[in-house]
């Protein structure tokens, strides 16, 4: 199961890969990033995770330009109630190289870190290690 997002001027802002073999979901963000994508991205997730249950999320931002603070207030209060209804429980978050989405991500990790296991990682080796350790 994959899908491919695209804005309005048809470019690529995410990509969602559920990988059976380590029963994951692979989430990889483009470019910068808005309210509406976040959602789009977010809801696109919560479908996937419904038809395909798995616990574990591998939200890569490695590719992400700039902030997405202004989403984490509904990341926080609508998605992520929603995404633990549907069987989530650790996110092996990938952060951008950049201050602005490193910021964003660390503001998202104090906001919900008490409801999933969520954890930063600044490679991708090291999410997916930590990812395969999770049960």
């Amino acid at each position: 199961m994959n899908e491919t997002l695209r804005r309005g001027d048809g470019s690529i802002f995410l990509t969602l890969q559920y990988n059976e073999t380590e029963d994951w979901i692979h989430a990889h963000w483009y470019g910068r990033q808005t309210l509406s994508t976040v959602m789009n991205g977010g809801l696109t997730h919560l479908e996937m995770i419904r038809q395909q249950p798995c616990s574990k999320l591998l939200n890569d931002h490695r590719d992400l330009v700039g902030t997405f603070l202004e989403a984490n207030d509904w990341i926080q209060q609508i998605w992520t109630p929603l995404i633990i209804s549907a069987g989530l429980r650790s996110i092996g978050q990938v952060v951008a190289a950049d201050v602005f989405g490193q910021y964003s991500n660390e503001d998202l990790q104090h906001r919900i870190g008490n409801q999933l296991d969520l954890f930063l990682f600044d490679n991708l080796a090291a999410a997916q290690a930590w990812l395969r350790a999770q049960r």
